[in-house]
């Protein structure tokens, strides 16, 4: 695991950015020549919500692969969430401006259809965090740093609810990352030795 682990080292943050963001432009331009299906609007605001909540899955899972594999991800867990908020942000771009498009019929939705209510309560959450995902912030934050930034669980579990709301009947893919998402944040609890552990120490 440590020759994976240089060889991680050896990549530039940058790449992992310029990757992450290319589906953003080629999703919008296959909604644009049709090769989305019959309902491109529909299909452009799915693809972008689905590959946020994949992303925000591989951000919970830096630390449990680390603790567990000794996979060291953390060099680009920042990128990895900023990417995340993008991909966040186009979703709802694509539903404010080419989905419903009138703006008391926003209003309305986010009032009456919960999983559009949950949906903006996890947006709104993960606007501190972004706002914050800059070294000046984490050097003037401090130790408040990494406490703003726990904010990103109950975003995670609000993005999934918000997935498994939104599908009609029952389907297993949005209840598979729901689940995903609960396991790791089990993983990222501390572990306690044993009694017997500490009774030896003692």
């Amino acid at each position: 695991m440590e020759r994976v682990n240089q060889t991680l080292r050896r990549i530039p943050v940058w790449s992992i950015y310029l990757l992450g963001l290319l589906p953003l432009p080629w999703l919008f331009y296959l909604g644009l020549t049709g090769d989305l299906g019959p309902e491109p609007v529909k299909a452009l605001e799915h693809e972008y919500g689905e590959l946020a909540l994949k992303l925000l899955v591989l951000v919970l899972a830096v630390t449990p692969l680390r603790r567990f594999l000794g996979l060291n991800l953390m060099k680009f867990r920042r990128a990895l969430g900023v990417l995340c908020f993008a991909y966040v942000v186009a979703h709802l771009l694509v539903w404010l401006v080419l989905d419903v498009q009138i703006p008391s019929q926003i209003l309305a939705d986010i009032v009456k259809r919960p999983y559009i209510t949950v949906g903006m309560v996890a947006f709104l959450l993960m606007l501190p965090l972004a706002a914050t995902s800059n070294t000046v912030s984490v050097r003037r934050l401090g130790s408040g740093w990494r406490k703003l930034h726990r904010l990103t669980y109950p975003v995670a579990v609000l993005g999934a609810v918000h997935y498994v709301l939104l599908v009609k009947g029952f389907q297993i893919e949005p209840l598979v990352y729901l689940a995903m998402i609960l396991l790791l944040l089990v993983l990222r609890l501390p572990i306690s030795p044993p009694r017997s552990a500490i009774r030896a120490r003692e």
